[in-house]
């Protein structure tokens, strides 16, 4: 499996907010715009962390990393099951994995945060995306 990689995001700012934070990256409370929005989201997220949790729960998704190999899909299709992946974080999908096995294994992926898979893989699975 290959290393997470962090996803790249663009957002559009004001030019009163860029400049605010340029000031405070000016004046060494952060090192750069980065380090003060990814300190921004991660306050964010940790107040609203409990609503995050009864998302979760509620909606019966799986939190952080879930890697799928080509053995797990092939143990799977063994038992006859298809898989219905929701995830809020990262779903993998190994390099190894057929468009075929995948399009046996996998009925749907429901991925709050990014979906990491072949692209042969990922085009065969378009259509079980939501």
């Amino acid at each position: 499996m290959r290393p997470a990689e962090p996803e790249k995001i663009t957002i559009n700012l004001g030019h009163v907010d860029l400049g605010r934070i340029d000031l405070l990256v000016q004046e060494g409370f952060y090192s750069n715009r980065t380090d003060f929005i990814r300190t921004a989201i991660r306050n964010q997220l940790t107040a609203e962390q409990e609503q995050v949790s009864q998302s979760v729960t509620r909606n019966m998704l799986e939190m952080g990393l879930l890697d799928l190999s080509r053995a797990d899909l092939e143990a799977a299709q063994a038992r006859g099951e298809t898989l219905d992946i929701r995830v809020v974080g990262l779903a993998r999908i190994a390099d190894d994995v057929s468009v075929d096995l995948a399009l046996a294994t996998i009925g749907s992926i429901n991925v709050l945060g990014a979906l990491q898979a072949s692209r042969k893989v990922k085009a065969a699975l378009k259509d079980r995306v939501t």
